[in-house]
């Protein structure tokens, strides 16, 4: 652009609005673009959020391929229930003293609105880790207490122990998430004020409780773990609630509807998806999820559910991918169900999960190559230019590999590698050999649809999830 041009383009930009002026004190309106009034944003009624223990990126992504095999496609193009949400941020999960989380840190974060240490639960980091004292001083005030206070219902659902980790933090405080029973607290922390993760269960006015973990709740008399012999707090719950205590899904799908319901579904952790029998007596999590949002629907005040698929993370723990994979389906499955059956306009659904996982997809294989397979090339060779005969493709010491694997975990190789196992119950080859394979540190997604969900975006901290929730809902204070 000449001098010149720019002279006369700067002269126009500054004769515009003084040419506006005159036009508007001669008596012609002026032509703009109408404002809208100013709304408020849609308000949620109801906030259901899907934690997905462990499942960071790369397990979506093979889920989704082993999804869309189990049906008969390649797998990459297969979209689950939860992707086809508008609203996608990535979160970032460490404690406030760890570079790579836990669940009791990162799930405390999502449910009261701070970071903590590491294997605190409703704590703050100003706490020192199992000390019961302390933690007393520092109690943070979790979702679920807020629910309550604002007279909303409760719900609360896990395939792991319901006093395990991240559903404990619905309700829960406690310096050491170990101490699911009264006799996992240290002798010297006894006395001093502090409740074991069940009895706080117990007290804390939930509406629908659903899980694994009966031991936890009774004492050695009927195969518990408490001090007391004769100790069971089902019995002190429904005594304190007037509510149903039920063991099997039979009897949850009977329970009346109009009374509290809690549900204990194995002594620890309730069975795999891939283990389950055809004739097993406990609910699927999808089960689960249908009768909790069947009986909080009921409260005209609104609620807060928590959904966990807890053994995903377990599966990728012990090495064994297509464990944690089909504990994926089945978590995608339930998310399925609750967008199918609640009302969009008043509920605010997320999906996220706690921390990631070493857990890898790697090799080159070709498009619909089985996930849990051996890698196959695409045709005319893998990206190292090796050419494909039909067969697998070989590492440097010409044996075959897999497609997914391990940073590290049980399926450590140590000497010379063997040809890997495969199929739905193997156990993945890991480089660094380590009796449990550990968490990864890597930001995990987070999903959202309904009110309040467009603030679901860019790069966030795990804390932010709170706060999504308690704008959506609409409180002030």
């Amino acid at each position: 652009m000449t001098s010149r041009t720019k002279s006369l383009a700067l002269a126009v930009a500054l004769a515009m609005p003084l040419a506006a002026c005159a036009t508007a004190e001669a008596g012609a309106p002026l032509a703009s673009a109408p404002v809208a009034p100013a709304t408020a944003p849609a308000k949620a009624k109801k906030v259901i959020l899907f934690i997905g223990d462990g499942m960071g990126i790369s397990t979506i992504t093979a889920a989704r391929i082993y999804a869309g095999q189990k049906l008969g496609q390649s797998g990459e193009e297969f979209v689950q229930s939860y992707e086809r949400f508008d609203n996608v941020a990535l979160v970032k999960t460490y404690n406030t003293d760890a570079q790579v989380p836990d669940s009791a840190g990162t799930a405390s974060a999502m449910h009261t609105g701070k970071k903590t240490r590491i294997g605190m639960i409703g704590v703050g980091p100003e706490a020192p880790r199992n000390d019961c004292a302390a933690s007393l001083q520092h109690r943070l005030p979790t979702l679920g207490e807020d629910a309550k206070r604002k007279g909303l219902a409760v719900g609360i659902v896990s395939t792991a122990r319901i006093t395990h980790a991240t559903p404990a933090a619905v309700y829960a405080h406690i310096p050491n998430r170990d101490w699911e029973a009264d006799a996992s607290i240290p002798e010297d922390q006894r006395g001093l004020g502090c409740e074991d993760i069940a009895a706080q269960l117990i007290g804390s006015g939930f509406d629908v409780a659903l899980g694994g973990g009966r031991a936890v709740f009774y004492g050695p008399d009927k195969r518990g773990v408490r001090l007391s012999a004769d100790a069971d707090l089902p019995a002190a719950w429904q005594a304190l609630s007037g509510g149903t205590f039920v063991e099997d899904g039979a009897a949850m799908a009977a329970a009346p509807v109009d009374k509290p319901l809690f549900g204990l579904f194995s002594n620890s952790h309730m069975t795999y998806m891939i283990d389950r029998e055809a004739d097993s007596s406990e609910p699927t999590l999808t089960q689960m999820t249908a009768e909790a949002i069947r009986r909080l629907e009921r409260d005209p005040d609104g609620y807060y559910l928590m959904v966990e698929s807890g053994r995903i993370d377990h599966g990728h723990h012990a090495g064994q991918a297509g464990y944690a994979l089909e504990e994926a389906i089945e978590f995608a499955r339930a998310i399925q169900y609750a967008i199918d059956n609640t009302d969009p306009n008043e509920t605010l659904i997320l999906v996220t999960a706690d921390h990631s996982h070493v857990f890898t997809m790697a090799g080159y294989p070709r498009r619909g190559n089985d996930i849990l397979g051996l890698v196959h090339p695409p045709e005319g060779g893998g990206e190292d230019g090796g050419e494909s005969d039909g067969g697998p493709m070989l590492a440097a010491d010409g044996k075959p590999y897999t497609t997914l694997g391990y940073a590290n975990g049980p399926g450590a190789v140590t000497g010379e590698r063997p040809i890997p196992e495969t199929g739905s119950k193997a156990r993945q080859q890991a480089a660094i050999p380590m009796r449990s394979e550990t968490h990864g540190g890597e930001d995990v997604a987070l999903f959202g649809t309904g009110p309040g969900a467009e603030r679901v975006r860019g790069v966030i901290e795990q804390s932010v999830i709170y706060d999504i929730i308690v704008k959506a809902l609409g409180w002030k204070d």
